[in-house]
């Protein structure tokens, strides 16, 4: 199967064209081989000019070669690899023959510069095995790995130094981020805890997942690819995983900032990811109510946004100059406490929720819905979208809202007691647009 004919491999949407001269369609078809060929050579000379270009300003003889060497190896292995059709130990012998050549650049390469790194060599392997990758392998596949090599060679000193962030609790949190996801969520019952608890082990973990996710791509982002920007970043990403919790750090920040300004502006940011972190939440766990609250949600984040870029064009006018948080502590979100507090939060809402709904309707579950958002409202909106209560989308929806209506209240008023006092003006500026426009929508839907 190894040494199948090319056109038992080689797919049709790449070597199959459409053009379209004067209104007539013309359709050409290319042989197999003739592609194979192209893209072979075009692979090649392209991961050969970068591993020229990476080593630019290195001494001549770092390398073993230059672009056109390893086109050529691209090249030879097109040639063993079409040549040898039922043939498999033509091929194999030219990988040989190709890694004893690398091996004695190797060896020379220890000898004379006592340098023992093999990056070159492997590019000069995989140059050699493009071949039957492209003939064998869809084009995305091909494409990825190609890509992949260039993005690698080419920031070499960029991963030395996001590598350097690292210390022993990243990978312990690494480890514990799989087993949430990969180890406990499989092994849990897709099965209701009770007639009333409307929601499965499953669920409730599938949920703790998803936030823990969300939260560990913002802390990422934050620790290691903008450990030291602005307020403005901060707002961005901590309003993946709490915008209240990133509204406090930045409010008590604020007070010793010559400008409130920027910090008024991340902290609406912050409630902007808000919305579009419940939208993503509803699209998951509920699609049809996540496509009832896009229009709102999606605005709501858009207006916020707006909000937050007119706070910081003004702050910037009035001061002239952009403060940077420098050494902000980053927080990690997997703590197992947390994700369990989640959990345990998660089945209380679900058993209170459908009390309310049962006794009181929806009317009760709106006063709940305003309740509960003095706290973190993530679980109990998770239970609204997992949940199986007898109440409609647009009853759904109006609870939502209402719960981040009175989270933003709150929050407003953590940055009034937190911040300064130059704060105050401008956080009440940006909030008041994004809350008059969630009451206007509670009062047209109600």
């Amino acid at each position: 199967m190894f040494f199948c004919p090319m056109s038992c491999y080689f797919r049709p949407e790449i070597r199959n064209f459409t053009i379209t001269m004067n209104g007539i369609p013309w359709h050409i078809d290319l042989p197999p081989a003739l592609m194979l060929f192209v893209l072979t050579l075009v692979f090649s000379l392209l991961l050969g000019l970068e591993l020229r270009q990476h080593y630019r300003n290195e001494p001549p003889g770092t390398l073993y070669g230059t672009d056109r060497t390893l086109t050529f190896i691209g090249l030879l292995g097109y040639v063993l690899y079409v040549t040898g059709y039922g043939k498999p130990w033509v091929y194999l012998a030219g990988l040989l023959v190709v890694a004893a050549f690398l091996l004695v650049y190797y060896v020379e390469k220890i000898r004379s510069r006592k340098q023992y790194g093999i990056t070159t060599i492997l590019v000069g392997l995989l140059t050699y095995g493009l071949a039957p990758l492209i003939d064998t392998q869809p084009l995305w596949l091909v494409v990825a790995l190609v890509v992949a090599v260039l993005i690698l060679v080419e920031r070499k000193s960029y991963l030395r130094r996001l590598t350097g962030r690292f210390d022993e609790d990243e990978f312990i949190t690494l480890a514990k981020f799989l087993l949430i996801s990969g180890v406990i969520l499989p092994l849990l019952p897709d099965r209701p805890l009770a007639p009333q608890i409307p929601v499965s082990p499953f669920r409730i973990w599938a949920a703790v997942t998803v936030i823990s996710g969300i939260s560990y791509a913002g802390y990422l982002i934050r620790r290691f690819i903008y450990p030291r920007q602005g307020p403005l970043i901060t707002g961005l990403l901590g309003g993946l995983y709490s915008s209240t919790a990133t509204g406090i750090v930045l409010a008590k920040r604020s007070r010793e900032a010559a400008d409130p300004y920027p910090y008024a502006s991340a902290i609406v940011l912050a409630t902007g990811m808000m919305f579009v972190r419940i939208w993503v939440l509803a699209r998951i766990f509920n699609p049809p109510a996540g496509h009832v609250l896009s229009l709102p949600l999606l605005n709501l984040a858009a207006l916020a946004a707006l909000s937050a870029w007119l706070l910081e064009r003004y702050g910037r006018r009035r001061m002239k100059t952009a403060e940077k948080i420098n050494g902000t502590q980053v927080n990690n979100p997997l703590e197992f406490r947390t994700a369990l507090l989640f959990a345990l939060l998660f089945v209380v809402f679900s058993l209170i929720t459908e009390y309310v709904v049962t006794h009181f309707g929806y009317k009760g579950l709106h006063l709940l819905s305003f309740v509960v958002g003095v706290t973190d409202i993530d679980p109990f909106l998770l239970s609204l979208f997992t949940g199986k209560y007898a109440i409609g989308l647009s009853v759904l929806a109006g609870a939502t809202l209402m719960a981040t209506l009175s989270n933003n209240l709150m929050k407003a008023g953590y940055a009034l007691w937190f911040g300064s006092r130059d704060l105050r003006k401008p956080v009440l500026a940006g909030f008041a647009p994004v809350i008059l426009a969630q009451v206007l929508w509670l009062l047209i839907n109600a």
